[in-house]
């Protein structure tokens, strides 16, 4: 499994669709898999939901639930579940977005008969995530042409006639194609009369670390431009693994959740089967708050961890003249650190002695500047670790070498 896809609320399920091969362990065979969850963690696996053909594989996309009935495929009564995908070329000669629908909460699908319903005639052209926008009052799309480094932003009243609005890019930031946007807004310091929007995209090659990562933009959308309020590079995390993330549609309480493909392109074929290739994240939930007067996005596991058998701690590092931290190690001489560095002010995962024999960094720091006592929280699971620094403001998430043995900490 690999990006995360369709990811949506409904009738009090939270719905986890995902790139999968159904037939192998490596990538291929591209169709959409399904979970479902009620509480984000604990996730029930399902059959494929949308199936590769013998002409086009099912890559990423998004879902939305049409409870006003725009296209027909359902009722008020019953509401579509609707997909829209990429419909991928076996011959890798064009990409274009299409639909599927369900009315039975995402059990059995339905290709649209009209399908592809935006086409550019492109070979790269994907990842589609579409919600209803209320700037609008209609479904929006965010679509990336990926080696142009630009998301194209479009407008539709029922799924399937689209109407350009306007194109965002970055020409001269990352390095890297582009894939998988996601806008979105969120209150700042949850004040409902101060709204800014944030556009996630996920860059490959060109990540912080190498390989794959994602990075993000704050700003204003009009209902045809979104307009950054500066081309910075923020990266969303630090760490070598989280990629293709997206935020679920119509989650409840106004919710921001995120779940990314806990992974890397420089090595995810590499990585040993057991006997599954593919992991997410810990869902997150996402806010903004103002740090030193600029807005920051925040990010911390959501609330039902708590509740979950999961790993989670919290731990103080109090800054020092040179290193200090916590260091993770297993009975089997497994051992990976969190450290503070003074000297570059940093933040930082090693994991040099919990990693395979794959070639990879494994040190991997965030920019961050102590004068006191912070607090990291630390999320550890079969696998992987997942960090969040001073409240959330940073995170770093890498993957390690996979035990069910525990962790012993000690600090240093």
């Amino acid at each position: 499994m690999n990006d995360p896809n369709g990811l949506i609320f409904y009738r009090g399920k939270y719905h986890l669709f995902f790139q999968y091969n159904p037939e192998d362990n490596q990538w291929g065979n591209m169709s959409w898999g399904h979970a479902t969850s009620t509480d984000l963690i604990n996730w029930y696996e399902l059959p494929v939901a949308i199936s590769y053909t013998a002409t086009h594989g099912i890559f990423s996309g998004s879902a939305v639930v049409d409870y006003f009935n725009t296209t027909g495929f359902g009722s008020l009564e019953n509401p579509a579940m609707v997909a829209i995908y990429t419909q991928h070329q076996h011959d890798g000669l064009r990409q274009a977005q299409s639909l599927a629908y369900s009315t039975d909460e995402g059990l059995t699908w339905q290709h649209y008969e009209g399908n592809p319903v935006l086409d550019l005639e492109m070979k790269n052209f994907r990842d589609p995530k579409v919600s209803w926008n209320t700037v609008n009052e209609a479904w929006v799309m965010s679509v990336v042409k990926p080696e142009e480094f630009t998301v194209t932003f479009y407008q539709s009243p029922d799924l399937k006639s689209w109407e350009l609005l306007s194109e965002f890019t970055n020409k001269n930031g990352t390095d890297g194609v582009w894939e998988c946007p996601d806008l979105f807004p969120l209150p700042v310091n949850n004040n409902p009369d101060e709204i800014k929007w944030v556009l996630l995209v996920s860059v490959n090659p060109g990540g912080v670390t190498g390989g794959s990562g994602t990075h993000y933009f704050i700003g204003d959308w009009n209902g045809k431009e979104f307009t950054a309020d500066d081309r910075t590079t923020r990266w969303l995390d630090y760490g070598r693994d989280n990629y293709a993330g997206v935020t679920f549609n119509d989650a409840p309480d106004n919710r921001r959740v995120y779940i990314a493909w806990m992974n890397n392109w420089d090595y995810a074929k590499e990585i040993p089967a057991n006997p599954a290739r593919g992991t997410m994240t810990i869902p997150r939930e996402l806010s903004l708050t103002k740090i030193d007067n600029q807005i920051t996005l925040i990010q911390n596991p959501v609330y039902e961890i708590n509740k979950s058998k999961i790993n989670d701690q919290r731990f103080t590092i109090t800054p020092s003249a040179t290193k200090s931290g916590i260091r993770f190690a297993r009975e089997d001489g497994a051992s990976f650190d969190i450290g503070y560095d003074s000297q570059r002010k940093e933040i930082y995962v090693d994991r040099t002695h919990a990693w395979f024999d794959i070639n990879s960094t494994s040190v991997h720091a965030a920019p961050f500047v102590a004068t006191k006592p912070f607090e990291i929280r630390v999320t550890t699971d079969y696998g992987s670790v997942e960090v969040f620094v001073d409240g959330g403001r940073l995170a770093i998430t890498d993957l390690l070498l996979p035990s069910s043995s525990t962790w012993s900490t000690t600090p240093f």
